[in-house]
């Protein structure tokens, strides 16, 4: 039985060894919008949070807490709320089919459609120092956004019931929010 039990744990270590760190590492969580625009929020930083809170992503969820999108809802066959909906929750708001420990302590699903939906889940790429090096961020999971169409029809698709014509580069203009340079 020992001589058993032996061979075991040496084959696991083994493995632990052999295998890259990656295989054991978590996955990134999610920080939420709070964590994100403290860095964000600045004349320096381009006002990003501003240019998110006055977007529609940032009114995505609450557009689930409608009479009416709870009638469309029905009509697609979903029994019950919108709001509570995985069908409508998908596109509406960040980090909704994760495991609820990878979400921070201030992360709020009612805030939408979050940073970290087009970013990447921020927990390692969060503090200036990895910020401050692109290659490091990407790393630690920033997302880079170098095919926007590929990306915005992960929701903005016919999959969705008021889907209409979506144009990207029109709708990008209304959110961007790049780091003026200098």
């Amino acid at each position: 039985m020992f001589k058993r039990l032996s061979v075991v744990v040496v084959f696991a270590v083994a493995l632990y060894l052999v295998l890259p760190g990656s295989t054991f590492a978590q996955p990134f969580g999610y920080e939420g919008t709070q964590v994100c625009g403290m860095c964000h929020k600045s004349e320096k930083a381009g006002q990003q949070l501003k240019i998110w809170q006055e977007s529609k992503h940032a009114q995505a969820f609450k557009t689930l807490q409608t009479p009416e999108a709870d009638k469309i809802a029905a009509d697609k066959g979903i029994k019950g709320k919108a709001a509570e909906a995985k069908e409508c929750l998908k596109c509406h708001v960040s980090g909704n089919d994760v495991d609820k420990a990878l979400l921070g302590a201030k992360f709020k699903m009612e805030d939408g459609v979050q940073c970290e939906t087009c970013h990447g889940p921020g927990s390692a790429y969060k503090s200036m120092a990895v910020m401050k090096n692109p290659e490091e961020a990407k790393k630690k999971g920033l997302v880079a956004l170098d095919d926007k169409a590929k990306l915005c029809s992960q929701c903005h698709n016919a999959e969705s019931p008021t889907h209409k014509e979506f144009k990207v580069d029109e709708m990008w203009a209304k959110i961007a929010h790049k780091v003026p340079k200098g």
